[in-house]
């Protein structure tokens, strides 16, 4: 698919989306139209599936007759191949196309039970298969009782069918289209929402440039990874970003706190084709209740709640995690408690990187003493990239992206990168971006470990020690602009030129006040 055709898909989604937009808020309306257009995904994966099985017999999954003894037999049968394959199974009656028709139609339209059936029936039927975690309350958000919908039952069934309708003109051509095109228009949609849900959005969604910049830097030198781990996912849009920039992931972790945000990651690990036996999303608080316990994994990258609150329970102080530090990070900030966590689940050959606030780079305290082990203790620190301030969804402040590696190829320095100068990003007018260009030379400068005047420099240990282990980035990247030498001859020159100006401009002020006989103004 050429990329005119998918940018013509996406706004066709998002102007479907915008139907619901006058209804409610754009966080409400997002779960509505993002689990719609999975209905009809997972419709059109599961009819193209059934008819390949059925090609032989020479008909059609829709023309299955779901009451007779024959269609009952050939149902099961199909049902049984397709939850191991896909993971869930929906009968003919139960297709998003089914379903759009009748809701259109003169008479027996009324949908809303029907539909609310048939997406419990999805979750359902996984139950006692290995698919059953990525699909149990996969639909929960999508509450079709809701009075955002309408004051009465046949204003929202009629709203609800409008958007059935749109949807089912579009034909996601599952067969003819490689697997990121529909997933990509799915992002797309996801990232539209994030620019308009303003503070929420930073819980759901990192920008696509800063994904690409995290993506690859942990898949440099590599073509294929065995795991990658996200322990704050949001949408899930790190961890398939990360998919893009190398042949093949084996394997795809991550935990989410929010419920909600939880549901759409595991949707859009689905929509981008993963299949379900290749992710484990889980829905849990990171710090408190980890969920993939002492599990390593070859790339790690995060996106955390900046200086978010923990409860630093002295109990910590027994967790593998915490432990060989002597020290908590303080219960107003997590930041290092997320890269002690995100450490203990990096493997030796792997690569971490993870986006803070510049405050983890010079604060003190328990802070500081965490920042001096993972350096001189561990030597685990790769690099410090500096981004520009306000390229995140919901804050304006600048941020950092820390570089972990516990085998290290240059393990006597560490590299700093500046890349919040005005020339190395776009300035917009709500949301600053980085460019193509913008991207490529951070990368590119990660990767030849290079001093470049103005914008990198190579730090040795040495010169880490001497700054007592503190990395604010203007210690070692001098970005300072010295200004035009000021000729003060010239100067005065032009001063003196100046006041011989005015007086000529005052006599001829004075001699049109004699004039018109009044008093000059001075």
């Amino acid at each position: 698919m050429g990329e005119e055709n998918k940018k013509l898909l996406e706004q066709q989604l998002w102007n479907i989306a915008n139907t619901l937009r006058g209804k409610m808020d754009a966080d409400e309306f997002r779960d509505y139209i993002l689990g719609f257009i999975f209905y009809k995904y997972l419709s059109e994966k599961i009819e193209s599936y059934a008819d390949d099985i059925l090609k032989e017999d020479g008909i059609s999954f829709v023309s299955l007759d779901e009451n007779s003894e024959d269609g009952k037999e050939l149902l099961e049968a199909i049902k049984e191949e397709t939850i191991e394959k896909l993971g869930y199974f929906l009968k003919p009656s139960e297709l998003f196309h089914s379903i759009a028709i009748r809701g259109n139609g003169e008479t027996n339209n009324f949908i809303l039970e029907d539909l609310s059936s048939i997406l419990r029936n999805i979750e359902q039927s996984t139950m006692g298969h290995e698919s059953e975690d990525d699909f149990e309350h996969l639909f929960e958000d999508l509450d079709l009782t809701s009075t955002k919908l309408g004051r009465t039952e046949d204003a929202k069934n009629t709203l609800i069918a409008k958007v059935l309708f749109h949807l089912d003109q579009i034909n996601f051509e599952l067969k003819n289209h490689d697997r990121d095109v529909l997933g990509d228009a799915y992002e797309y949609l996801i990232s539209k929402f994030a620019a308009g849900a303003g503070k929420k959005a930073g819980e759901f969604y990192t920008p696509q440039e800063v994904s690409k910049v995290l993506a690859k830097i942990v898949t440099n030198g590599k073509t294929k990874l065995k795991s990658v781990y996200d322990p704050t996912c949001g949408s899930g849009s790190l961890l398939l970003r990360v998919q893009k920039e190398v042949e093949d992931v084996s394997n795809f972790f991550g935990q989410e706190l929010n419920r909600t945000t939880y549901n759409l990651a595991r949707m859009n690990m689905i929509m981008h084709d993963v299949h379900y036996r290749k992710f484990d999303i889980k829905q849990e608080d990171t710090l408190e209740h980890p969920q993939h316990f002492d599990e390593r994994f070859e790339a790690i990258v995060a996106n955390p709640p900046f200086s978010a609150q923990w409860s630093a329970n002295p109990l910590h102080m027994n967790d593998d995690r915490f432990s060989q530090y002597g020290k908590l990070a303080p219960k107003s900030k997590a930041d290092f408690a997320f890269v002690q966590h995100m450490i203990h689940h990096l493997d030796d050959n792997g690569t971490m990187a993870i986006v803070l606030p510049h405050g983890v780079l010079f604060r003190g305290a328990a802070e500081g003493h965490i920042r001096k082990y993972l350096i001189e203790d561990r030597n685990y620190l790769d690099a410090v990239i500096g981004l520009p301030a306000n390229i995140f969804y919901g804050t304006s402040i600048p941020t950092c992206i820390l570089v972990f590696k516990k085998c290290r190829e240059h393990s006597d320095d560490v590299l700093f990168i500046d890349a919040s100068g005005n020339e190395n990003y776009e300035k917009a007018k709500n949301q600053n971006r980085l460019r193509t260009e913008d991207i490529n030379k951070i990368v590119t400068t990660y990767k030849n470990r290079e001093a470049i005047n103005k914008y990198s420099y190579v730090a040795t240990m040495k010169e880490i020690r001497e700054n007592d282990y503190n990395l604010n980035i203007p210690r070692y990247v001098d970005t300072f602009e010295e200004e035009e030498p000021i000729d003060l001859e010239q100067v005065s020159r032009e001063l003196k030129e100046l006041d011989e100006t005015m007086i000529t401009t005052d006599k001829e002020i004075a001699k049109f006040c004699d004039e018109l006989g009044i008093s000059a103004p001075f």
